[in-house]
């Protein structure tokens, strides 16, 4: 089974590489930009790409949107993202065609070689490989007539950090900011959702619970 491997750290990649191999994988190219990875899915045809979302030269969704890019020049390519972070507008398309062949796991969330060489294994075989806090996050309703909507893209971020289970240190350790940082977006989160202080309610826990609500 050949693969195409795009991860822009180098230990990370190599260390892929060395596993994908040890259980038998012909790795075709492993890449560490957008621009290579491009190149590999069009002329390797692999079986399978294994692919980071935040790639050179943007360092922002740049791996996601060739695999998507690919997927539509070539149909049902088998695509298995393995990243830090949930983009969901991008992870939305990924699943939308419907054809399969796709999976989405967190690099922080792979706790073992077995695991992992499963997931590529269904990929490839035209199956799908979800982490289930990436399914969670793509549920959580979007509307715009929502006070969701209202919120920054940075307050999103601590929203869906809290929705993880996250406490405020984990959180500033995460985005790699102070507590006191996340202390005042949490602030904002409250109020652009109008849970004001109560006695009686949790309004962290009311703030996951809005988050998480899904359409009906």
């Amino acid at each position: 089974m050949r693969v195409v491997l795009a991860e822009d750290l180098f230990l990370l990649r190599d260390g892929l590489v060395r596993l994908l191999e040890a259980f038998g994988f012909e790795v075709a190219a492993a890449v560490e930009s957008g621009p290579e990875l491009e190149r590999a899915l069009a002329e390797l045809e692999p079986d399978v790409a294994v692919v980071d979302v935040r790639l050179p030269p943007t360092h922002t969704d740049e791996g996601l949107q060739c695999a998507l890019r690919a997927r539509r020049e070539r149909p049902g390519l088998p695509v298995l993202v393995l990243s830090q972070h949930v983009e969901q507008l991008y992870a939305r398309e990924l699943l939308a065609d419907g054809s399969g062949g796709v999976g989405y796991l967190l690099k922080d969330r792979v706790f073992d070689a077995e695991q992992f060489v499963d997931a590529v294994r269904r990929v490839a075989a035209g199956g799908t490989a979800m982490d289930p806090q990436v399914i969670q996050q793509l549920l959580a309703r979007r509307g715009d007539d929502r006070p969701l909507a209202r919120l920054t893209p940075r307050e999103r971020e601590v929203m869906e950090l809290m929705a993880q289970g996250r406490s405020n240190t984990a959180i500033a350790a995460k985005m790699v900011v102070t507590e006191r940082a996340v202390a005042k977006h949490t602030a904002n989160i409250f109020i652009k959702l109008g849970l004001e202080v109560s006695d009686d309610d949790n309004r962290r826990v009311l703030a996951v619970l809005a988050y998480l609500d899904r359409d009906r």
